[in-house]
Order: C-alpha cells, then structure tokens, then sequence
C-alpha cells in the first residue's frame, strides 16, 4: 500500500486569512460608525453663513502691531509649557523606563506586569482631562500646564524608552550582571549607552508633540496661543482666529524642522576621514536644552511651594476623598456605555477619514527623488504646508468651525478628529513613500511601465504596511482626543465628563475616567493585535 502524503500548507495562508479577517473587521467597524453618524438630521443650515465668513478671513489675517505683539508673547507661553513638561516627561521617561523594561525584571513577569499597568493610567487620560482635574486642585497655577503635560508624557515615554532599552544588545548588560552589578545599575551602564541615539530622537519628537498639547491647554485657560485663540473664537473675529492659526503653523513648522535636523543628524553622525567628528549642531542643541528649561522656568515664574501648599494638600485631600469610591448606580453605568459606544463610533470614523486622505496624499506630498518639474515641486509644497496647517490647529477647534454647519453628534467630532489625524497621517504616510526602495520603481520604468504603474505596483506595496501600522497608532491617540471633542458637545464619553465636572459629581468624574481607561486599553491591545497580523 503506498501511503500518499498530505500536501504541505503554505504558512503564509493563514497570515493572509488574519489580514483578511482584520480587513474585513475593519471595514464592518466602519459602516457601523457611518450609520450611527449620519443617523437623523446632522446639518445646520443656519450656520452657512458664519462659516463662509471664517473661510474667507483666512485670506485677510489681522496683521496690526499689538495683536501681533500679544500673539508673541502668547507663543512664548506655549514654548515654555512645552519645554518643561517635556523635560517633566523625560525625567519621569527615563526612571520608569528602567522600571518597565523587559531586562530589568528578567524572569519575573508580574513585576514587569505592575509596572506596565502602573503606566497605563496616565497614559490613558488627554493632557486637557489632566489639565481640568488638576485645576480644581492647584487653581490657574502654571504647574497645571507644566504637570498637564509632564505626567502621561511621561508614561508614554517610559514605555518607548522601556521598548528601546530591550531592543538592543544585551552583551554590555549581562556582563555587568555577572560582575555583581544590580539589574538596575546594569541597564543604566550596559542598555542606555546603546540606545542614547534613539532615546535623543524620541525626546525631540516628544517636543514637538508637546507644543501642540500645550496649545489645546491653552483652549481651557492655561495661557499662551491656544487661549488667545479661544479669545478670538469666542467673539467671532476671524482675522484674528487666522492670525493665531497661522501662528501655531510656524511654530509646529519650527519644532518640526529642528527635530527632524537633530534625528537625522543622530542616525547619520558625521564622520572625517572615517572617525566620528564632533557636530557643532547637535553640541548646540545639547547645551540649549538646560538654557531653555532654565529660562520657560524663569519666564513662568514657576514656584514648588506652591505643589506642597496647605491650600493644595486640603484641595487634593477634598477630592480623592470626594472621587472615591466611584459611582455605580445603574443608571451612571448605563450611560457611560452608552457614551463609550459613540466614542468608539467617533475614533473609529475619524481614523478612517484619516487613513483614506493620507493614502490619496501620499505619493504628491512625497519628495520626490531626483530633479522633478517646477510644477511638481510647488504641487509638494502647497500639499505639505497644507498638512501643516491641518495638523497645527487643535481638534477643538476644528470642531468648533464644523459645528457651525454640522449639528452636535458623532460626525463633527469623527470629522473633526479626522481632519487633524489627516496632518500628522498625511505627513508620516509621505515619509513612508520617501523612505520605500525606489529600484523597484525604477526597474518598472527602465521596462516602459508608465509612472502610475510604477507607483501601484512599485510603491504602494512597500508603503502599504507602514502606513497601515501607524494609522492603528494613531488610533490609539485618537480614542483620547475624542475625549477632547467631546468637551465641547460632539458627544461621548468627554460630554459625559463635562457634565460631571460642572456638576463637581467626583465620584462619577472617577467612574468615567475608568471607563476612559479602559476603552483606551482595549484599543491598544485590538491596534497591537492587527499590527501582528500586518507583519
């Protein structure tokens, strides 16, 4: 008798069955978002008018002397808020960095199990839920913007570094180990000098981000441009509203420029006749840093008597006591569902408004390699600066202007949140096309292949996976900016907060935080998951 073998199964079919059923998940996601935000009458008519006026300031900002001299000083505030809560984010980064690593723990998985928990909380909450929680305790302090951003900056650190630190040889580390050393001395000596180079890029991207946090704090009382252009907002004068958003532009635009001239420079030390040379750009980077924590200190008047005041400590006593434990009468928890529900529909919209923009973007907001056309250089710029602008001004705002035209629901907010996740989408999804091999494209050419073919067959494939990867990161921040939105009426779990912070209901403020929490939790472990699938 002779005994037929089975035919071998191609491990790559059940790679491409997952994608398939995270594709197919995702779009049912979508349509289930889609009709829950197009349910019932969603347009103002009435609204039309008022936003073709905000439209049309955009070609005539205020351009007088004393709004430009308060526009000024505003950015000023919002520099300084960013340079200390990010110096906050790296030192609380870099303690916990050591505490949340893989390597530090060893086989001792449930320390390293607390300790990814403990980061968890912060990290799950926007910087504008913490910088309203920690204003009924501390008043219009500026430690609240400082703090506001120090704190889930610096869990969200914590665990990059963490990642970074187990990603690299662990030569240096065990033998540190075998000579007595601690597991903590041993990762400081052995891991960090390893990972120096991308723990510095992270720190300047972490910058750049805290800019724009410091400007939606800003939007709720904590100075600088987000609050002049609240100010602007709230009493209708365009121009102005213009002004300052062209003002957040050249901001973002400078931290962008500088961040990405001192991560390029750190991937691609120089080097003279094959020895590394000193860079007087990054040496001038190092010594600015200390110059520029020590002057937004300055420049804030910050005091740490105020963080250990008896006024604080009565405050802080009052509301841990008032917040817990949180509330659990059903009605609360049905609501709060319920809000999670529409603040799931909302994410998950946003997020693909987001990733369908950035894919049509793409490939005309890329660099192109080589000498291309004028008309093509200027078609890139003009896309670029307008990804800028989208992500240089907050969600809030964004949904401030579509409630306008839009009635409050899950669609001025998903389209909101959409449009700004399109900026910093749009931007990564062009540095993934950069960054594709081009001898594929190339190949494809030098074969007759016309520069769309190339582009779809050549260059999409390499991008796909990229773009792919960062849209589920990005949906991750989106989950807690609809928390954002939802301060201003889009709905969610955000309008169920502002209800009980005006209402000072602390107990239920505790239950919608958790629910907070967790629904960002569940995110990321579903975003984890599907970026498996995708490798």
């Amino acid at each position: 008798m002779t005994a037929v073998a089975a035919p071998a199964v191609s491990p790559g079919l059940r790679r491409d069955r997952r994608r398939w059923g995270w594709g197919l998940a995702a779009l049912a996601a979508v349509g289930w978002s889609l009709v829950a935000a197009v349910d019932g009458e969603g347009v103002n008519p009435a609204g039309a008018a008022q936003f073709g006026r905000f439209a049309a300031a955009a070609l005539s900002p205020a351009l007088d002397g004393a709004f430009l001299a308060v526009l000024g000083t505003a950015a000023l505030v919002t520099v300084a808020y960013a340079v200390l809560g990010t110096a906050l984010a790296l030192v609380l980064g870099a303690a916990g960095a050591v505490l949340a690593a893989r390597t530090t723990w060893g086989r001792r998985r449930l320390g390293w199990a607390a300790a990814r928990g403990v980061l968890a909380v912060p990290r799950g909450l926007h910087e504008a839920v913490w910088g309203l929680l920690l204003v009924n305790v501390l008043g219009l302090d500026p430690w609240v913007g400082v703090l506001a951003i120090g704190l889930p900056y610096g869990a969200v650190t914590a665990k990059v570094f963490a990642d970074l630190l187990d990603e690299v040889p662990r030569g240096p580390y065990t033998a540190l180990l075998a000579q007595g050393s601690g597991r903590a001395a041993a990762a400081c000596y052995g891991l960090v000098p390893q990972a120096a180079g991308g723990l510095l890029s992270y720190a300047f991207y972490r910058l750049e981000c805290a800019v724009r946090s410091a400007v939606v704090l800003g939007l709720i009382g904590a100075g600088g441009l987000g609050y002049q252009l609240s100010l602007s907002f709230t009493s209708l004068r365009w121009p102005e509203v213009w002004s300052a958003v062209y003002a957040l532009a050249l901001l973002c635009l400078a931290a962008d420029v500088a961040g990405r001239a001192v991560r390029r420079r750190v991937a691609a030390p120089r080097r003279r006749t094959g020895v590394l040379a000193r860079d007087r750009v990054l040496a001038v980077a190092a010594g600015a840093v200390p110059a520029a924590v020590a002057w937004s200190w300055w420049f804030l008047a910050l005091s740490p008597g105020s963080l250990g005041s008896a006024r604080t400590r009565e405050q802080a006593g009052y509301v841990l006591g008032a917040a817990w434990p949180p509330a659990g009468d059903g009605d609360l928890l049905r609501e709060v569902a319920r809000q999670s529900v529409v603040t799931l529909q909302t994410s998950v919209l946003a997020i693909a408004v987001a990733t369908a923009g950035a894919v049509l973007v793409a490939g005309a907001a890329a660099r192109p390699a080589g000498r291309p056309g004028p008309a093509r250089r200027v078609s890139g710029a003009l896309l670029r600066a307008a990804l800028l602008l989208l992500r240089a001004v907050p969600p809030p705002v964004w949904a401030l202007v579509l409630l306008f035209v839009l009635l409050p629901g899950v669609l001025p907010g998903a389209l909101a949140l959409g449009v700004y996740t399109l900026g910093v989408l749009g931007r990564l999804a062009a540095e993934a096309v950069e960054e594709a091999d081009a001898r594929p494209r190339t190949a494809l050419a030098a074969l007759g292949a016309r520069p769309t073919g190339g582009w779809l067959y050549a260059v999409a494939p390499q991008a796909a996976g990229p773009v792919l990867a960062f849209a589920l990161y990005r949906w991750e921040v989106v989950v807690r900016d609809t928390l954002l939105v939802g301060l201003l009426g889009a709905g969610g779990l955000g309008a169920l907060l502002a209800s009980r912070l005006a209402a000072f209901d602390w107990a239920a403020v505790t239950t919608v935080l958790l629910a907070t929490i967790a629904l960002t939790l569940a995110v990321d472990l579903v975003g984890d998951r599907a970026r498996r699938a995708l490798r």
